[in-house]
């Protein structure tokens, strides 16, 4: 009896000591959620947690999804070619003014993105205007942040608005230069740190690609504290202000042999018809293996004819038909007269309106950030596939990072492993897949270089064909490179048109290719509808030939 009194003593000191560790547990999970602000594995249905815009233009199915080849779920852009928009308010605000401020979610496109965004909105208190159920383009947010890839725009957004104190206008502010989007079908984890010293860090997969200073007019445009002056928009040109630097001289007389009338080209008086011209003969004729189609109707389609081949003959000739002498210039030929050109003694240089303060203009030591209440999802893409987890906002770069590492980090070296094993069964060595990625990443940079913003649709139409296409890999360097010398050669020496490069390319639809406004989902809606009307129509069998 004894014995048996004390097993149940010890049985039941161990059951305590097992409650009292999964109460540490539980304890140490609400402290580390407490840690994080707000975080969102989507570990279980969104439904009811996260709300669906009720909006008529959102029709795109939001799903509780695995990621593929993995047992974690995420949140699935379900269909292609749709508008998006779902949002979670959080139980408190996040404020952003004082201390570290970490924004951090993984995205993975597992069906790539030719053209739609994959960022997220960091939404105001409903207070400034804006439902839930409603959730729209319109809803305003403070930071926007996140991937936006389409035709020339290939970037992870970064931007914030900021209430001006003295027009109480909230202006949008975007960062320069910002990283460009990975090329692959990966999983890939986007991180913001906001520091209270103004600073800004943007992170992919842990790696920092951009620093920048929120006050800084070299980081952000429009730059966050106004020009202290600002043209004049009252003043106006004098009347006899003159601009132009030369004039035709007026002294100058049109010399008497100037004769405007003489053709650029005439006649060659010395040309003789070639031996053997073939004068009665013409150059095509009736082609002999045409046949009338069965369908024909002459009182539909007209008298069918049969259409007309090169006459064999020629060929074996210098020509056919009536032999006339050939054009040669005119030596005679100067064209219009025009005066030479001189210095302008009127000359008073480029006007410009004076400079006035501006009454926008204001100082600050720091962003007023707006309070972040919710979160949100609000675009429009013409892909599916696109798969949100893992959402954070914390106030320690630690805790971002220890969840990088626990759940982004696996992941990503399963599908890196599984991509290794699909392309050495293709055929392609890691090196070159590893050159290949490098490659693209630094012709995108390239793309951004600001003076070649004329050229950048051209040189990402290249890279794109490039990233489908990684057959063609070195035809896209050189084309980038042709397009690269054709500008240098054109500042250089100028000239009218740079050259034009062609790379094979892929049969596919019309893809649609637009920028985001960089924040609204319904320009890209524009751009398709534009693009779609822009096709040519599609070519006519011609019924008769025209007489």
């Amino acid at each position: 009896m004894a014995g048996t009194r004390w097993r149940r003593i010890t049985d039941l000191l161990l059951l305590l000591l097992l409650i009292g560790c999964s109460a540490s547990q539980i304890h140490a999970s609400s402290e580390y959620e407490v840690d994080s602000i707000f975080y969102e594995p989507f570990s279980e249905s969104f439904e009811g947690r996260w709300i669906v815009s009720s909006k008529d233009e959102y029709q795109g199915v939001w799903k509780l999804s695995k990621s593929e080849g993995h047992d974690d779920y995420g949140l699935l852009v379900s269909e292609k070619a749709r508008k998006y928009a779902v949002v979670k308010e959080m139980d408190k605000a996040v404020s952003l003014a004082d201390g570290t401020v970490v924004l951090q979610f993984e995205v993975r496109l597992q069906n790539g993105l030719e053209c739609g965004g994959a960022y997220l909105k960091y939404l105001r208190p409903q207070e400034a205007g804006w439902k839930a159920e409603e959730f729209d383009n319109e809803s305003p947010y403070s930071i926007m942040f996140g991937p936006d890839k389409c035709g020339s725009t290939n970037k992870v957004h970064f931007i914030f608005k900021h209430k001006n104190p003295k027009s109480g206008e909230y202006v949008e502010h975007h960062l320069k230069d910002p990283p460009s989007v990975p090329s692959d079908k990966l999983s890939h984890v986007y991180t913001a740190i906001l520091k209270p010293d103004n600073e800004v860090r943007i992170l992919i997969d842990g790696e920092e690609k951009k620093k920048a200073n929120f006050l800084s007019n070299k980081d952000f445009e429009p730059a966050l504290i106004p020009a202290k002056t600002i043209p004049d928009p009252e003043d106006q040109k004098p009347e006899d202000w003159d601009e132009r630097l030369k004039i035709p001289d007026p002294n100058a007389v049109k010399p008497d042999d100037w004769d405007e009338d003489a053709p650029m080209e005439i006649e060659d008086e010395d040309a003789v018809k070639p031996e053997g011209w073939l004068d009665d003969e013409p150059e095509e004729i009736d082609d002999p293996e045409a046949t009338r189609p069965e369908d024909w109707d002459d009182e539909e389609d007209g008298v069918w004819e049969p259409t007309k081949t090169d006459n064999p003959k020629c060929s074996l000739a210098p020509g056919c038909g009536e032999w006339k002498k050939p054009m040669k210039h005119n030596p005679a030929y100067k064209g219009k007269w025009s005066p030479p050109m001189i210095d302008n003694p009127s000359y008073k240089g480029i006007w410009k309106p004076r400079e006035i303060p501006n009454p926008d203009y204001f100082e600050t030591e720091k962003p007023n950030f707006e309070p972040i209440a919710a979160i949100g999802i609000e675009i429009w893409t013409m892909q599916d596939g696109i798969l949100f987890d893992n959402m954070l906002i914390a106030d320690d770069e630690k805790v971002a990072e220890s969840v990088r590492l626990t759940t982004w980090k696996p992941k990503f070296e399963t599908e890196k492993e599984k991509q290794k094993a699909e392309e050495e069964a293709a055929g392609l060595s890691d090196g070159l897949s590893s050159y290949q990625k490098k490659v693209f990443d630094l012709l995108y940079k390239i793309a951004d270089v600001s003076f070649l913003d004329a050229y950048k649709p051209r040189i990402i139409e290249l890279i794109e064909k490039g990233e489908k296409q990684p057959n063609i890999t070195i035809g896209v360097i050189v084309s980038v490179v042709v397009v690269l010398l054709s500008i240098f050669f054109k500042i250089l020496f100028g000239g009218k048109k740079p050259a034009v490069v062609t790379v094979p390319e892929p049969s596919r639809a019309a893809a649609a290719r637009t920028s985001h406004d960089e924040g609204s989902s319904g320009e890209k809606e524009d751009e398709i509808e534009k693009e779609e009307a822009a096709a040519p129509p599609p070519r006519r069998r011609s019924a008769r030939r025209e007489t």
